[in-house]
């Protein structure tokens, strides 16, 4: 990746967490104790008590709820900077989804008491957690506003833009200026509203026009102003 796309990825990525303030963030991190959880350990698990949220402080997880006919949505992705399980411990009702690490991850462990102590004392943490509810609230209506109003090719594209802003990586087998995003076809699906045969013919047309390539697991994007186009059709 160049040096001009390295720094434009670091900002976007950087971006995840202008919820909180330094001091904010500081805060949250001496309130609770470290923990590390390796790729498909669940952090959280759905219908289960809320007793603690998690500050992520490094790697990627992934939030999903069962539906009772056994297909898995993929409601989020959330990166470093950014707080799960926070909703549950606000409202005292049971976890709605299962937060799972996608790859290594970093985070620190808060009680839920310690937490709204932390919220009842610092308007500006109350604030600040409010704007990122609200944030994701908005990223949720516009997702469903998507999915009712643009084709799977355009939906699948626009996906892959956000995905690649907020939790994509340079990585060493990829080319210079390609973004890596850790999710694979069944994730993509859920989270475009599509079949997972839909998406694997859109991802191979992707791949055709060189936007696109895909691996174990992944999806490489490799012309972002390309999707763009597409997601915009």
């Amino acid at each position: 990746m160049t040096e001009t796309s390295h720094r434009g990825l670091t900002r976007r990525k950087a971006a995840a967490a202008e919820h909180f303030t330094g001091e904010e963030l500081q805060l949250l991190r001496r309130a609770g104790h470290l923990r590390r959880w390796n790729r498909g350990d669940v952090l959280i698990r759905e219908g289960e008590p809320a007793d603690f949220v998690v500050l992520l402080t490094g790697g990627l997880v992934k939030a999903t709820v069962d539906s009772t006919n056994g297909y898995t949505s993929l409601l989020a992705l959330r990166g470093p900077g950014e707080l799960v399980g926070e909703l549950s411990c606000v409202d005292g009702r049971p976890r709605g989804a299962t937060v799972t690490a996608m790859r290594r991850v970093e985070g620190v462990v808060i009680s839920a008491e310690v937490f709204l102590r932390l919220l009842e004392r610092n308007a500006g943490l109350c604030l600040s957690v409010l704007h990122s509810v609200v944030t994701r609230l908005r990223d949720s209506d516009l997702l469903r506003a998507e999915q009712g109003a643009h084709t799977t090719r355009a939906r699948l594209a626009s996906l892959l833009v956000k995905l690649a802003l907020r939790h994509g990586s340079s990585a060493s087998d990829t080319p210079p200026g390609a973004i890596a995003v850790q999710v694979n076809q069944h994730e993509l699906a859920a989270a475009a509203g599509a079949s997972r045969e839909s998406v694997v013919r859109c991802l191979r047309a992707m791949q055709h026009e060189g936007l696109v390539a895909t691996g174990r697991g992944r999806t490489v994007v490799l012309n972002l102003a390309g999707l763009r186009r597409w997601a915009d059709e």
